[in-house]
């Protein structure tokens, strides 16, 4: 079994936006009244107040006059709310994220349902042709079901975006199929001209979204600048800043999915490096460019396909000089800069391109781990599951 997300657009009517702008705003309110609450206990009592001690404390601030208003909204966000605001003190806790902020009225705006499953064929249904979601207080949703849900969701989220666009989003348990085992075994070297050289010698150019319209950005932002404050040609400038990062985001995840899916199913076994890439954006003459190609996200894509597809990841670790060393005889230099794209071996006297030598090398080194792991078998046999080697 795996989980697979789906997002989807819907039109909600204009009884349907009013009702949602309550849900959004009850749903930023009880979240930041939580945190408020949980930040004034810390510091005037040292008390540390959890998901239990804030349901209860909205609760009680239900019952009075001045907070009846919470009640038009569904209960279920407010409890949801309170659910992310603990998951968002954990995560700061463990080092991952920082300290929660409050919540903005011009952001994302998002709340989260849950379904009950003992009614779910009253509330969902997933039959081609006649899919249906219905939800508290919105009824039954206008969506776009641009795909076909094999499963059935436990929680929906609905999300609003700066620029006014409604989203569906929930995840389902679904049967693992994996594809027939392809006999090829890749080594991929990322970076930033390139987005990904492959270790056949194919180099796979990022779209460089943000790069392309980072002039029009530019003109808008200054555009933007000299509006007044609360006007309406500031907020439709501000609109059109936002539309344009949307644009920015939507071209770099598509490019990024079918780049992805195109290696996970002409390969059975990818090598990757180890990279550092929030090291790396530390670096401010290449922040921008790293950012853009946005190396991460496309590491994480590769891996969550791999486990869907049945393929193998094998991830070699972030030291290993796999430009400094001759992919041919083995030969290895003490120094290679950043500006050096070309360089030949001085044992053997090979000239190597820096990306493709880098890519053949993580091949090597790749496939060296998988033989550890899996014994002597070829790479393409037993494509069955998921073997992440790191």
């Amino acid at each position: 079994m795996i989980q697979r997300s789906y997002r989807f657009r819907f039109y909600p009517t204009r009884a349907m936006q009013q009702q949602l702008a309550i849900e959004f705003g009850h749903a930023r309110f009880v979240y930041n009244f939580a945190l408020n609450a949980r930040n004034k206990a810390w510091q005037r009592r040292k008390q540390s107040l959890n998901y239990v001690g804030l349901s209860k404390l909205i609760g009680q601030i239900k019952k009075t006059s001045r907070f009846d208003f919470l009640k038009q909204a569904t209960a279920v966000c407010h409890t949801q709310k309170l659910i992310d605001l603990d998951k968002a003190f954990k995560a700061f806790f463990d080092g991952r994220a920082r300290f929660p902020k409050f919540k903005s009225r011009h952001g994302k705006q998002s709340i989260r349902y849950q379904l009950d499953q003992r009614h779910i064929a009253r509330t969902f249904s997933n039959t081609p042709g006649a899919e249906s979601l219905q939800l508290p207080k919105l009824g039954k949703l206008k969506l776009r079901w641009s795909r076909r849900v094999a499963g059935v969701p436990k929680m929906v989220t609905l999300s609003k975006t700066a620029s006014g666009k409604f989203y569906v989003s929930f995840s389902c348990e679904e049967v693992f199929e994996a594809r027939p085992a392809a006999p090829m075994a890749v080594g991929l070297d990322v970076g930033i001209k390139e987005l990904v050289t492959i270790s056949t010698g194919e180099k796979i150019v990022s779209v460089k979204s943000y790069h392309k319209a980072q002039r029009k950005l530019a003109r808008l932002q200054r555009v933007l600048a000299r509006r007044k404050n609360g006007s309406n040609r500031r907020q439709a400038i501000r609109l059109k800043i936002v539309r344009l990062h949307e644009r920015i985001a939507d071209s770099r995840r598509d490019f990024h999915h079918k780049t992805s899916s195109r290696l996970i199913s002409e390969n059975q076994v990818i090598c990757l490096e180890d990279l550092n890439v929030k090291g790396m954006v530390k670096n401010h003459k290449l922040a921008r460019a790293l950012s853009d190609n946005a190396l991460g996200e496309l590491r994480r894509m590769l891996e969550y396909k791999a486990g869907w597809a049945g393929r193998d990841i094998v991830v070699i670790n972030r030291w290993y000089p796999s430009s400094k060393t001759c992919s041919c005889c083995g030969h290895k230099l003490q120094t290679l800069p950043l500006s050096v794209r070309q360089w030949r071996c001085l044992e053997c006297e090979t000239l190597h391109d820096r990306d493709i030598n880098a890519a053949n090398n993580i091949l090597s080194e790749g496939l060296k781990q998988y033989r550890e792991v899996h014994g002597n078998c070829p790479v393409w046999a037993n494509g069955q599951g998921v073997r992440r080697v790191a």
